[in-house]
C-alpha cells in the first residue's frame, strides 16, 4: 500500500532558473510520510500525544529530471521495513504532464528511529501502538 500526495511546485521552492531546489525533496517526502500515516487513521500529532517521535536517521535522494515552477507533482510513499523501533520509507516523485502521463523526477528513502518523547530512548511501536504497527506491517 502507498499514499499519494499532490503538490504544485511553488515559486519559493525554485531557484533563479525556475527549477525546484534539491532541498525541497526531503520536505516533499515529509508531506508523503504524513499522508501515509494518515491513511491508517492516525496523525503524527496523535503519535506524539502517545509519546512517540520518529527522528530521521538516514536520508537518500536521487535526482533524474528537474521539477519547475508550477509543475504538478505526485509523491508516492510507502514503508518498506518496520521493526519495533525503526521504520524505513521509500518515495517516488513524478511530474504529472498536461496529458495525464507521469514522468519520474526522482526517488529516495528515509529511515527513522522510533523513540519515547520524554526519554529519547528507543521504544517499541509494536507495544506502544499495536494497531498502527499491525496495519503498517500488513502492507509490507
Amino acid at each position: 500500500m502507498h499514499s499519494k500526495s499532490y503538490i504544485t511546485v511553488r515559486y519559493a521552492e525554485t531557484d533563479r532558473m525556475g527549477i525546484a531546489h534539491h532541498s525541497n525533496y526531503p520536505i516533499w517526502y515529509e508531506v508523503g510520510r504524513t499522508d501515509y500515516i494518515k491513511s491508517f487513521g492516525i496523525t503524527y500529532s496523535d503519535m506524539e500525544k502517545a509519546g512517540i517521535l520518529m527522528p530521521l536517521t538516514n536520508l537518500s535522494c536521487y535526482f533524474l529530471k528537474p521539477a519547475g515552477y508550477e509543475d504538478n507533482i505526485i509523491v508516492r510513499t510507502w514503508a518498506i521495513e518496520l521493526k519495533a523501533a525503526h521504520i524505513q520509507f521509500t518515495y517516488t516523485v513524478k511530474k504529472i504532464n498536461d496529458d495525464g502521463t507521469q514522468e519520474e523526477l526522482g526517488y529516495g528513502s528515509t529511515e527513522h528511529g522510533i523513540i519515547d518523547s520524554k526519554t529519547f530512548r528507543p521504544v517499541s511501536l509494536k507495544k506502544r501502538m499495536p494497531e498502527l504497527y499491525a496495519k503498517i506491517k500488513a502492507t509490507l
